[in-house]
């Protein structure tokens, strides 16, 4: 019995510390094997990673560019190749997850008078899941770095699941390492699935830098990690920050570099017009002063 009693806490502390393993990593990181499994079948969507922003396409602000290789994935899915052998960096994606309470952040600037920010899509995966299997994303807006004295919630919190549509990105992330003989596809494998995680906000923003700052949930085993904004040949991408305990900055594992993240805000640019009636009301009152300034003028020299 005592034996069994031993051997049965063996396996219960076997057990916790593989699920906390699962559950409590900070980062995704390329190890070397990451590219192995390539067997997960995908179903295109018809998401698009957004053009440039345009009131067109309602779209206020992208924070940066994911794909680096446009329809390079074994169905024909764009691909967000981290540079781990060419430039040595090794976070595929940055842990942001409700289960171990790590967050993001990334600011943004509004040049025109006011935004009315209707959604913001951020952008998560979860190792060896078909995407989407995000379940929920809450979202602080800071209008200074999130935690830093001076700084304030001017929107969210950190409970609400402020989400209101998941669906694959036809992104797959993936590493420079090409997969083993045997496996779907000839190029990229798709054991990393990228998700659009689109959320509510409707609030109207002023002129200013602000700071989002979120954390995703899902079904899935493994994170959900945030891929970080990924431009070819290029190690530094932002100024983001991660939520581990206390903020510090987002860094890549392998060189240290600072890091940013992709997200779009949706809305309106709001420019206040003055009205036809005002507008003869002001060029009166302008013309008038030129008069008397004119008049003033010609007095003193008359003088």
């Amino acid at each position: 019995m005592k034996l069994r009693a031993f051997l049965g806490g063996i396996l219960l502390l076997t057990s916790s510390v593989t699920a906390f393993a699962s559950t409590g990593t900070t980062n995704d990181l390329a190890d070397g094997t990451e590219n192995n499994n390539g067997t997960i079948s995908t179903v295109p969507s018809n998401y698009q990673f957004p053009a440039a922003p345009s009131a067109a396409n309602g779209i206020l602000y992208s924070n940066g560019q994911l794909i680096t290789h446009p329809g390079a994935g074994p169905s024909g899915e764009d691909v967000s190749v981290l540079q781990n052998g060419s430039l040595g960096m090794t976070t595929l994606g940055f842990g942001h997850q409700v289960s171990s309470d790590f967050r993001i952040a990334d600011d943004f600037t509004i040049s025109d008078p006011f935004w009315d920010i209707e959604e913001i899509t951020f952008y998560a995966y979860q190792t060896g899941e078909t995407a989407s299997t995000i379940t929920a994303v809450n979202l602080r807006i800071w209008d200074g770095p999130p935690g830093q004295p001076g700084s304030n919630i001017v929107f969210g919190d950190d409970t609400t699941n402020r989400m209101t549509s998941t669906v694959y990105a036809n992104i797959l992330r993936a590493t420079e390492q090409q997969p083993p003989a045997g496996t779907t596809g000839t190029s990229f494998p798709t054991n990393r699935q990228i998700a659009a995680s689109t959320v509510a906000v409707n609030i109207r923003l002023n002129q200013g830098t602000y700071w989002l700052d979120w954390q995703s949930d899902g079904s899935g085993a493994s994170g959900p990690w945030a891929p970080p904004i990924t431009i070819l040949g290029q190690t530094t991408t932002g100024n983001a920050m991660q939520y581990t305990g206390s903020w510090g900055p987002a860094l890549d594992g392998g060189t240290s570099a600072p890091q940013g993240f992709p997200f779009v805000v949706a809305g309106t640019a709001i420019i206040p017009q003055i009205p036809a009636s005002n507008r003869y009301t002001l060029l009166l009152l302008f013309g008038g002063l030129g008069a008397l300034a004119v008049l003033t003028l010609y007095r003193r020299r008359a003088r």
